[in-house]
């Protein structure tokens, strides 16, 4: 069974850093897809970020330009560095994976579900707090 493991949340002041990580069991990061996405309380599930077994990246236009995503294949980590943390950015933190030739069932129940969009990863994380104070 393939788990993941979110790290590295907490509260920082506006301005600061912040590095998640998402460490995985049962899959590996270097031929998965993998991605994070963020829920805050009363808003939607947003995806944050995402990068591909051939190593492509995507960003939210929210994060872009502040945010990075990466995978140590060592570690069998994906990490999520987040620099100039806004508060806008208060939300918490998901890490979600599909091993190689993952079908994801359409309603399929998901911890963070973007509105519209049917789920695009089977496997998610439990979620980590991040709280960015004015």
């Amino acid at each position: 069974a393939v788990r993941l493991v979110e790290s590295g949340g907490g509260s920082v002041q506006a301005g600061g850093s912040l590095r998640l990580s998402c460490t995985a069991s049962g899959l590996t990061f270097d031929d998965s897809d993998s991605g994070w996405y963020r829920q805050a309380p009363g808003k939607e599930c947003e995806l944050v970020s995402t990068i591909s077994s051939d190593g492509s990246t995507y960003y939210a236009p929210s994060v872009k330009g502040r945010f990075t995503i990466s995978q140590d294949n060592a570690k069998n980590t994906v990490h999520l560095q987040m620099d100039s943390l806004q508060p806008g950015d208060t939300a918490v933190y998901y890490c979600a994976a599909n091993p190689p030739q993952t079908w994801v069932g359409p309603f399929l129940s998901v911890p963070c579900s973007v509105p519209g969009e049917r789920p695009r990863f089977g496997n998610w994380g439990q979620g980590t707090q991040v709280t960015v104070s004015s």
